[in-house]
């Protein structure tokens, strides 16, 4: 079937062959067939289906690089902590933190986790996302890990079976057993560490549960060794190296990331000046989140300025859980990266659409060309880069995936 959106206001993209620069058409249409774009401005005569777009604006699909979307619970008591200025570290301790989502994620069945991160899910999906990566990590024991691992894949089910394209992955499971200590393991750090990488991962990576691995490298959490034994393992098993590194220190992070190869390196709100160029150096790319920074109470943000400024396809994620960043929504990211970090409009929409898709291993998404796929949202705003400009505003009339309306009240 072809559909054609007629009367687009803008429709932007980033320019092919381009890292930071947007293409605006105006007035122009958009022509979809088997779940691809198949022209865009030409003639849509041949359209079995047309669909006003009343002047809006057309994006590509958002693609969220680094997120949690399996959990149980919420931490919502823990504000009154961070009322009284408590530090993450100081929550941990008092029981909050990753070890209460623990309990209530191993509490919670697969049937009931499974309803949270659909919720979860259109959270994002009503805001224009239309492609996750998602980690396991509040399990931190064989059967919990696998548990959030097989509901991240039935997710992805649930995904195919509202577009009826059960060829495109629109959720990208990554293993965090390495988040923290799981509590059996209390004060035998190395033992955990060993049941992990040589129980846990084998595990999953026969299972195919995980496209890539991950690890929190912070004082108090994980440690350089750590991350290179994981990196060995990964590289046994075929799996993706990421890490979350320098979020609250910068322990040189960065270049651990890049010198071990990893595809992303993600925080980086403490990285200085040599750990940029370590990056700029290798293949590792960038993955900011500064929804944490704000979640957390802190104030110092990555420095995506000059990661822009070394020639790095700087990425934009949520990294939303129930803690640090409890946002689903792309558009508050650019509008915090817009203000805070001094990235341009153009910078921030690369960095949810191509950028995003380039470390996730993905060319068929991320733009809107002929050949990619029909992943898109139509907004009711008249200039794109008020999706950035306002706080917790507009949200599309409806998203597409794969040319299926999926969300919305057009059409």
């Amino acid at each position: 079937m072809t559909t054609a959106l007629v009367n687009i206001g803008q429709l932007v993209t980033v320019r092919p062959g381009s890292v930071w620069e947007v293409d605006v058409r105006q007035d122009t249409s958009l022509t979809v067939q088997n779940g691809r774009v198949s022209a865009v401005g030409a003639g849509t005569s041949g359209a079995q289906k047309t669909i006003d777009a009343e002047g809006g604006v057309v994006l590509p699909g958002f693609i969220d690089a680094h997120t949690h979307l399996v959990f149980g619970g919420n931490r919502c008591h823990e504000l009154a902590w961070r009322c009284e200025g408590k530090s993450y570290q100081e929550i941990a301790r008092l029981g909050g933190g990753i070890q209460c989502t623990v309990r209530d994620t191993r509490a919670a069945s697969e049937e009931t986790l499974l309803l949270a991160g659909i919720q979860h899910l259109t959270w994002g999906l009503r805001r224009g996302t239309t492609t996750w990566e998602s980690k396991s990590g509040y399990g931190l024991d064989l059967e919990n890990e696998l548990k959030l691992l097989f509901t991240i894949h039935r997710l992805e089910r649930t995904l195919m079976e509202a577009t009826g394209d059960r060829a495109t992955r629109r959720v990208f499971p990554t293993f965090l057993g390495l988040h923290a200590i799981g509590p059996e393991h209390t004060g035998d750090r190395s033992g955990y560490i060993e049941f992990m990488l040589e129980e846990v991962l084998p595990m999953v990576a026969r299972a195919e549960l995980a496209t890539s691995v991950d690890a929190f490298i912070e004082n108090g959490y994980f440690g350089h060794d750590d991350a290179r034994r994981l990196a060995s393992k990964a590289r046994e098993h075929g799996l993706a190296l990421r890490l979350h590194v320098d979020q609250l220190t910068d322990a040189g992070g960065a270049a651990l990331a890049a010198e071990l190869g990893a595809v992303t390196a993600d925080h980086l709100e403490q990285t200085g000046p040599n750990g940029i160029q370590a990056l700029a150096k290798s293949g590792t790319i960038p993955v900011l989140l500064p929804g944490s920074v704000l979640g957390l109470g802190l104030n110092k943000y990555p420095d995506a300025r000059s990661m822009i400024e070394h020639g790095l396809p700087v990425v934009l994620a949520t990294d939303f859980n129930p803690g640090s960043s409890p946002t689903p929504s792309l558009p508050f990211v650019m509008a915090l990266a817009v203000r805070q970090m001094r990235m341009t409009p153009e910078e921030c929409l690369a960095a949810v659409t191509t950028n995003a898709a380039r470390s996730l291993g993905l060319e068929d998404r991320g733009r809107l060309v002929k050949g990619q796929l029909a992943d898109f949202s139509v907004w009711p705003i008249s200039d794109w880069r008020e999706v950035m400009t306002w706080f917790d505003g507009p949200t599309p009339n409806s998203v597409w995936m794969s040319g299926v309306q999926v969300s919305g009240t057009l059409g």
